[in-house]
């Protein structure tokens, strides 16, 4: 299966890479997989990262997306309780 690794709609991709960062705590979104690779204790480095097994960095990508999407609930929640 191919995946897909832009956004459907390309003028969505600045508000994502805020969100990835806002996730991960930081203020830049390249450095929000380094961040969550430093809190999980991963050797990720910029650059060529061959030793990392495929469970290391599926456990990187996961908790950016997991914190991601419990974000993007949280945020509709919040609008429909103001817009009943």
């Amino acid at each position: 299966m191919s995946r897909r690794r832009r956004p459907l709609v390309p003028q969505a991709q600045h508000g994502l890479d805020r969100l990835k960062a806002k996730a991960a705590g930081v203020n830049d979104p390249e450095q929000a997989k380094y961040e969550v690779a430093k809190e999980l204790n991963i050797p990720l480095t910029s650059g060529y990262n061959g030793h990392l097994t495929a469970h290391s960095a599926g456990r990187i990508g996961g908790q950016l997306g997991g914190s991601m999407v419990k974000e993007l609930v949280r945020l509709a929640l919040e609008r429909m309780k103001s817009h009943p």
